[in-house]
């Protein structure tokens, strides 16, 4: 019986053998088959992102910019035509940052998500104001993220409401004004932060040496940059964790777009990542064409720096945002319009403005809150107007015409401020002629 035993052991250990051989021969036949079927498949998966990195967007068309602000830059051709190649490269790129993080918060969860939205939504205006400042063009960035903070209060949101009411001529539209309260109070804390160094320069510096009044205002602007970043991130905490539902869509919005939350992600994890940080390098790189442009393409154009950093810079850089708050309000979905418009103004408020502030600090740029008079005033009057439109929790087309006109008034104030301008810092970096 062990006889047998053994030999039967032997059987089973030679016909191993004998696959595994014919495994192998299989495996060297077939290996270069194999190559070719893998680069195959990573070519196909390659096609498959770039077709819905790429050509994804209706801002596709606007792609070809990005080689052509590179060529302008490497063959030193006129100095606008590089600003301008990299104006119109910025737009389908802000766009896609957003379609990337979204792809990416199907992975990491809700939260995760959320963060990531609130850190990446403005990665223009921030990359932006980054260069600037390393470059010590303070007034370009304090004209590009204010003019960012207008154009979501005034521009996205005042055309959304525009949009929305005429297709929804026949029902009124209504949010949830809890949403709209919180933003509010998060921008009239903003404002505060920002009129405290006007009021102190301008009541304070006939009377004492203009040096006092600098060392006095980065003080005050680097103290009220800290408290703006602490509410920013109570903020966040409050959005993300202990009070999600009043961020929340309506449960018809929620039943409408259900089948597209049920959608899977599009492309992988690590596509996604990748292309992520392939787009924000694009950005960085087009964004230092821009600052470092900006001022010849003033005086090639006749238009001030003000207006350019402050009007076309943000129109640029929130018009992926403008397209999609406009297309919920058409679709009767204000608070996620709401949600858009001014989640994006707080957070350049409430985050970009003072991280710049701070950043200015470590690398010994007088960055400060100091918008100076007509820029700070101009701010002021929209939080109002924003406040007054939102205070009944309904809305109309006549709210979005007003928001819309204001918007052009002040476009038209800085388009004849000084035409065109010649802006210097002073000693304290707020904004002079």
């Amino acid at each position: 019986m062990s006889f047998i035993r053994e030999l039967e052991n032997n059987g089973e250990f030679w016909e191993e053998e004998f696959e595994r051989k014919n495994d192998q021969e299989f495996m060297k036949k077939n290996a270069q088959n194999l190559s070719k079927f893998d680069s195959f498949r990573m070519l196909r998966d390659l096609l498959v992102n770039l077709k819905q990195v790429i050509l994804g967007t209706k801002l596709c068309l606007l792609f070809p910019a990005i080689p052509l602000a590179v060529l302008a830059q490497y063959y030193h051709f006129a100095r606008p035509w590089s600003f301008a190649f990299s104006l119109l490269g910025l737009a389908p790129l802000a766009e896609r940052i957003s379609f990337l993080t979204e792809q990416i918060a199907h992975f990491t969860g809700p939260t995760v998500g959320g963060l990531l939205n609130a850190t990446c939504g403005n990665a223009t205006e921030l990359i932006i104001a980054i260069f600037a400042l390393y470059q010590r063009k303070i007034h370009v960035v304090k004209y590009s993220l204010l003019g960012s903070i207008l154009s979501n209060l005034l521009l996205v949101l005042g055309s959304s409401l525009f949009c929305g009411g005429l297709a929804n001529i026949k029902k009124e539209q209504r949010f949830d004004r809890k949403q709209a309260d919180i933003n509010s109070l998060l921008l009239l804390l903003g404002l505060l932060c920002h009129m405290l160094p006007l009021m102190y320069r301008l009541s304070l510096e006939p009377a004492i040496n203009n040096n006092n009044v600098t060392t006095s205002l980065l003080g005050l602007s680097r103290v009220g940059s800290i408290c703006m970043l602490i509410a920013y991130a109570a903020y966040l905490f409050f959005q993300l964790r202990t009070h999600r539902q009043l961020f929340e869509s309506s449960e018809e919005d929620v039943e409408e777009d259900k089948v597209s939350q049920d959608d899977e992600a599009v492309i992988g994890f690590w596509s996604s990542f990748a292309w992520l940080i392939v787009m924000t390098i694009t950005i960085a790189l087009l964004s230092e064409y821009v600052v470092g442009t900006i001022e010849a393409a003033s005086d090639s154009w006749g238009i001030s720096v003000s207006f350019i950093s402050l009007i076309l810079l943000p129109i640029v850089g929130n018009a992926a945002e403008h397209a999609g708050s406009i297309i919920f309000a058409l679709k009767n979905k204000l608070d996620i319009s709401l949600g858009v418009a001014l989640g994006s103004a707080s957070q350049i408020s409430m985050f970009v403005v003072p991280l710049c502030v701070i950043m200015g600090w470590i690398i010994g740029v007088d960055m400060d809150l100091d918008f100076s008079l007509l820029e700070t005033g101009s701010l002021a009057f929209s939080i109002i107007l924003i406040a007054f439109t939102l205070q009944d929790g309904t809305s109309h087309y006549m709210k979005g015409v007003v928001l819309c006109l204001a918007y052009c008034a002040i476009a038209a104030c800085f388009f004849f401020h000084k035409l065109p301008i010649n802006i210097n810092n002073n000693s304290s970096g707020s904004l002079t002629a």
